[in-house]
């Protein structure tokens, strides 16, 4: 008898099924080398600009070392907007936590997942499912109660810049995503070129000591080029929203550093919202 069509197709179904969770996994490793962002920078004495700078050249030395066979600059329209919107990202974080909260930049920047399940049909063909939207609401009632009391309505300006950043980490995302056929590795250097070149201005200033260049390196090595790389390949193989969901651990993660090394306890209200984002995230990325 001849195969049937379901078996004949199943072991490039299974090898679909493990690419993708070995791609959840990379998501999940991204959000933890992301979150030790707030300490590292706290560790380096220096302009907020010049940090997000130098920490963009160092990753984008430590991406082309490693992967210089795959960079092909092709100037196309996917490889630009990819850059475009990862300095962006970077950059204005930076600004909008110079502007208004930590807390407030951080929970406004991550509106990112309403803006890729909204342009994901029209930019990528693909439609967020009802789970995705019900997971992005579970996980903003949960930052909210996570930031709890740290939540301002000052800082207007800032908080502003921060909706931004989110705007652009969207389109990262989006841009990643369409250009997984092709070396978004290179699009990843330029925009970290690209970046490096805005924080320029604010690095002639008083340097850093040698336990600040540590943290810059550990900045530009682990806590950006690194997971960005895991970033964009996680992304050829899962859709944008769950690209932009899984990660979403990353606020949480960011005060367990803080208390594991300062001892800084949250309160009870952060934790019962830490509860609820990483309950919904390891459910979604279960799923």
């Amino acid at each position: 008898m001849a195969p049937t069509s379901d078996s004949a197709a199943s072991p490039n179904h299974s090898a679909n099924d493990s690419d993708h969770r070995r791609a959840v996994l990379m998501l999940l490793a991204t959000a933890i080398l992301w979150s030790l962002g707030g300490l590292l920078i706290k560790w380096v004495d220096w302009n907020p600009m010049a940090i997000a700078g130098t920490r963009s050249l160092i990753g984008a030395a430590v991406i082309a070392a490693i992967f210089r066979n795959e960079l092909r600059f092709t100037g196309s329209f996917e490889q630009i907007g990819a850059a475009v919107a990862y300095a962006g990202t970077v950059v204005l974080f930076v600004v909008a936590n110079k502007l208004t909260t930590a807390a407030n930049a951080i929970l406004l920047q991550y509106t990112a997942p309403v803006y890729v399940a909204l342009f994901s049909p029209w930019f990528l063909g693909e439609r967020a499912q009802r789970r995705d939207w019900l997971s992005m609401v579970v996980i903003l009632f949960g930052m909210l109660l996570f930031f709890g009391d740290e939540l301002s309505f000052q800082g207007y300006l800032g908080n502003g810049v921060a909706l931004v950043s989110g705007f652009c980490f969207a389109w990262l995302t989006l841009f990643l995503r369409r250009h997984r056929e092709e070396s978004s590795i290179s699009a990843l250097v330029l925009g970290n070129l690209l970046a490096g070149a805005i924080g320029l201005p604010f690095m002639f200033q008083a340097m850093p000591d040698a336990g600040g260049w540590v943290g810059l390196l550990l900045l530009g090595v682990v806590q950006l080029g690194l997971p960005y790389v895991m970033y964009s390949l996680a992304l050829r193989h899962v859709r944008a929203v769950e690209g932009i969901l899984i990660p979403m651990i990353e606020p949480v993660l960011n005060p367990v550093w803080v208390f594991l090394l300062l001892g800084e306890a949250p309160g009870p209200l952060a934790l019962l919202g830490g509860t609820i984002i990483l309950g919904a995230v390891i459910f979604r990325a279960m799923r």
